[in-house]
């Protein structure tokens, strides 16, 4: 099997591994996929969810640029919720719950079926280098695997520690065995590895709870989806989630344990996510709340294992069963397994260039938590970008990069590796200073042109793109071309107590009031007239009325981005002295030295580097 050379091996099975392999086989490469565990591909080790806030757009921008997670989701979805939708369009993201069994399964069917991809199962304990390029990767079986790339995206599992209570045991996930070898042989050569720590809830059995003391949390009536392909269809029956709470009484039998959890007596040392924190660390940092809320996730249709969303911690499972037992439906409850924390090997980000290619080896590429994010989505965005540029690099064709207005994904991964991170790095809205560009709505017309571009996205979902954007333009030039008379729309402008016309006035100007939505409008019968007659769809008509509603903001960043990338043409040369620039503070100085931006514009973004700086490098080069 191993006597010829791959194009790309990609190192573990998680989201970023199955992102990263079949990116790399569909644009042609020989790739092979190794994990320790062929059964648990795709593996969802904690919520069985997709999206949420800006996770949502970023699974959009995924499919978009023709990756799988979309797809998949759509196919296992057992709810699904658009959130923030009393917000501005920018905020609306997409979530969806998962049946855990089938989203792992349908991944596994679908790499089956893709092209180019092989499949081997082994511990990757070394790596092959040459130089400094790499070459291949060596198995627990001693088997060496030549390739021109190698994708790194192992997860939790590099020297995994699991903590519950007092006791501690090495492990990548619960029941899986942790992952050695690789971060000896990556600091051997020189690079910098940390830790970090996230940590899971418990597993009940749902035939213990009581659901009429909690609040049901149904789907959306009308559930959208994922995927822009027409291959998914949007959910005909939903289960609903549930909610309950914590209370003084929980705090204080939780509190009873705090003398043995691994967070507080120091066991620990690394640090968790900010922002899905403990149960332990939220009563201990919001000591003035008395109560947390619980959300009670069903991990599938046919299974009775529910999650409890909120209740993650490493307390003694004596405790964990104590204190779950007080909060309102958990009276009776049974445990399939206790919450948990892990810790784990990460490599700061700041190692890798915009492609996801390590800066020291050439060749060698990282994604997912191995670069300190935490989630699903964010793990699946590195491991597609991952795949894309090693195939790429192999095929001597220009990098595959997406700046900050162009994407999500762009936002995630400039962060990473212009600012690095000291923490689990999560996606949220407010990271993206282009949020109104980069809705949920719009990722294809962002990105499926780029996608179709390097090989990845079809030709189907290219057409269907030009189709959704010829439409848009078509609406849009109807409404400003086309008049109404105040006694057509005046009783629907008195409908929603907004002021009356006197004479007639173009539509477009009456639909970008904000009290008058598209429904309103289409009771003209102008308007329904134009949308029989073009076959506008439901998604024409969202895409047209924001672009209407929003098009100075949108223009307005526009402008902005543009004054932006005009600093991403002032290149930065390779291996540039930066201390040869004398009026540059010690500080920028450092940081510029450690991190080598390839621009002016990522210099600006780099923490430590002030304005002042910046004139001064755009005074040394010239401009």
């Amino acid at each position: 099997m191993f006597n010829t050379e791959y194009d790309v091996i990609v190192v573990g099975g998680g989201h970023a591994g199955s992102e990263a392999a079949a990116a790399a086989a569909n644009m042609g490469s020989k790739t092979l996929l190794i994990t320790m565990s062929l059964q648990n591909i795709a593996q969802m080790s904690c919520n069985p969810a997709m999206g949420g806030i800006a996770k949502g757009q970023i699974v959009r921008e995924i499919d978009a640029l023709g990756g799988y997670s979309g797809i998949v989701t759509d196919e296992t979805a057992i709810q699904f919720k658009m959130l923030n939708k009393s917000k501005g369009p920018a905020m609306w993201s997409p979530r969806a719950q998962s049946d855990r069994m089938r989203f792992a399964e349908t991944w596994r069917n679908m790499l089956e079926q893709t092209t180019n991809l092989d499949f081997f199962q082994d511990m990757v304990n070394g790596l092959v280098f040459e130089e400094d390029k790499i070459v291949g990767v060596k198995t627990t079986l001693g088997i060496v695997i030549k390739s021109k790339a190698v994708i790194i995206t192992a997860g939790t599992f590099l020297n995994g520690l699991i903590h519950i209570g007092d006791k501690t045991f090495g492990g990548g996930r619960a029941g899986e065995k942790a992952s050695t070898g690789i971060t000896e042989g990556l600091v051997k050569v020189g690079f910098e590895a940390g830790r970090m720590k996230t940590g899971t809830p418990p597993r009940v059995d749902g035939r213990s709870l009581d659901y009429s003391k909690m609040i049901e949390q149904p789907g959306d009536e009308n559930p959208e989806k994922f995927s822009y392909s027409t291959t998914t269809k949007p959910l005909l029956k939903q289960r609903s989630c549930y909610m309950s709470y914590t209370s003084q009484e929980v705090h204080d039998l939780l509190r009873t344990g705090f003398d043995r959890s691994p967070m507080f007596n120091g066991r620990i040392k690394s640090i968790g996510p900010r922002y899905c924190p403990s149960i332990e660390d939220k009563i201990d940092r919001f000591a003035t709340k008395d109560r947390h809320q619980i959300f009670v996730e069903p991990e599938g249709w046919n299974t009775v294992e529910v999650y409890v969303n909120g209740f993650s911690t490493s307390l003694p499972e004596d405790v964990q069963d104590k204190a779950l037992r007080k909060v309102a439906g958990f009276e009776n409850v049974k445990f399939f397994r206790y919450g948990y924390a892990i810790e784990y090997d990460f490599f700061p980000p700041t190692q890798l260039t915009h492609t996801l290619e390590t800066k020291l080896i050439k060749g060698l590429f990282f994604a997912g938590q191995i670069n300190g994010t935490t989630g699903y989505e964010e793990a699946a965005a590195q491991g597609l970008m991952a795949g894309i540029n090693a195939s790429l690099k192999i095929q001597n064709r220009d990098p595959f990069i997406l700046k900050r207005n162009d994407a999500y994904i762009g936002v995630l991964i400039d962060d990473l590796i212009t600012k690095g991170t000291e923490e689990p790095y999560r996606m949220f809205t407010s990271r993206a200073e282009y949020r109104t560009l980069l809705r949920q709505d719009n990722a294809d017309l962002r990105l499926t042109p780029l996608g179709f571009e390097i090989g990845l996205a079809s030709k189907a979902r290219m057409n269907r793109v030009l189709i959704k954007q010829e439409k848009t333009d078509l609406f849009v030039k109807f409404l400003q071309d086309t008049s109404v008379k105040p006694e057509e729309i005046n009783p629907i402008l008195e409908e929603n107590d907004t002021a009356l016309i006197d004479q007639s006035m173009k539509l477009f100007k009456i639909a970008a009031r904000p009290q008058l939505n598209f429904t309103d409008l289409q009771k003209l019968e102008s308007v329904q007239v134009f949308i029989k007659e073009n076959e506008i769809d439901l998604e024409i008509i969202e895409q047209t009325e924001i672009h209407v509603k929003y098009s100075g903001y949108i223009d307005k960043e526009k402008n902005q981005a543009d004054k932006l990338n005009r600093l991403e043409n002032v290149i930065i040369p390779d291996n540039f002295d930066f201390k040869k620039v004398k009026s540059l503070s010690i500080e920028a100085c450092q940081k510029l030295t450690k991190i080598q931006p390839k621009t002016i514009s990522q210099a600006s973004r780099i923490s430590g580097v002030s304005p002042s700086d910046i004139s001064v490098l755009l005074v040394y080069m010239g401009r």
